[in-house]
Parts: C-alpha cells; sequence; structure tokens
C-alpha cells in the first residue's frame, strides 16, 4: 500500500525572502569570484581544490578527504583533476598504504599558480563579500552557516 504524501510546509513570505536573497546572493557572489579568476586561467573549482592542497602537509592530500573538503562528489574531483593534470597543477599518486586510494598532489607549477592568484582573488572576497558586512554581521553569517554545516554533515552521516 503507498504511502499517503504529506503536505509540503511551504515556505512563508519571510522564509522565502531570506531563501531566495541566499540563493541569488550566493550564486552572484560565485560567479563574480569566478570571473575575477579568469585572469589566472582558473575556475573557482580549480582555486579551491589548490588551496586545499597548499595548506595539506606535504601539499597531498587523499582524494576523498579533498572531495569532501572541496564539497564536490569524487566522480566530480576526479574530473577537475584530470583537467588540473593536463594544465601541470597536480598530479595523482596511488597511496601506497592501501593500493586502493590515490593522493592528489600539487606540483611546482600548481603551487605557483595559486601564489599568482591568491592577491587578487583575496582582493576579490574582501571587496565582493567581506567589506560589505560590519563585523557583528561576519560573526552571525559564521554561526548560522557553521550551524547549517554541522546540522548538513549530520544529515549526511545519518543517511548513509
Amino acid at each position: 500500500m503507498a504511502k499517503k504524501a504529506l503536505s509540503p510546509r511551504w515556505l512563508n513570505p519571510r522564509e522565502m525572502k531570506a531563501w531566495r536573497a541566499y540563493i541569488i546572493a550566493s550564486r552572484r557572489l560565485l560567479e563574480a569570484l569566478d570571473t575575477d579568476l579568469v585572469g589566472f586561467d582558473l575556475s573557482m573549482a580549480d582555486y579551491e581544490v589548490l588551496a586545499q592542497l597548499s595548506d595539506a602537509p606535504g601539499r597531498r592530500m587523499r582524494m576523498s578527504e579533498l572531495a569532501e573538503l572541496a564539497m564536490v562528489s569524487k566522480s566530480r574531483l576526479s574530473h577537475r583533476m584530470k583537467v588540473m593534470e593536463k594544465a601541470g597543477w597536480v598530479k595523482r599518486e596511488t597511496c601506497k598504504e592501501d593500493k586502493r586510494g590515490y593522493w592528489a598532489v600539487m606540483t611546482e607549477k600548481g603551487w605557483k599558480a595559486i601564489v599568482a592568484a591568491a592577491p587578487s582573488h583575496v582582493a576579490s572576497v574582501r571587496k565582493r563579500f567581506v567589506d560589505q558586512l560590519s563585523s557583528k554581521e561576519q560573526e552571525n553569517i559564521a554561526a548560522i552557516f557553521g550551524h547549517i554545516q554541522d546540522e548538513l554533515r549530520e544529515q549526511f552521516k545519518n543517511e548513509e
């Protein structure tokens, strides 16, 4: 017997206004940041992968960990890595410890690419996001999205 579908909890005007403002602003912000990296031949996805690797010990990280931190699926990261390998920014190495996994390793060319792009990217983030907010608003956003991030992590963990 099929279950009766529950009625959706529709968004009220205040909730809809908050949701739409978030969606539109976040998409426009990411688009602007992506555009600002064009001169460096990097996309935001490339930059995020290189940033994660640049902070990792030995500028290397397990592919599965990198996918989680960069917030991309393993298959999307694999595709991104092929593009980035072709550009000479990263390479993949087999994991000698378990022979199944791979390491993502930043090359010297990848390091030079992120070092070149970072000052411009940070200036863009500051201009387009940070400087638009008061210190209190920054703290509120950090708390709000930290909470949402924790909740989503729990929900995904429970769905596995």
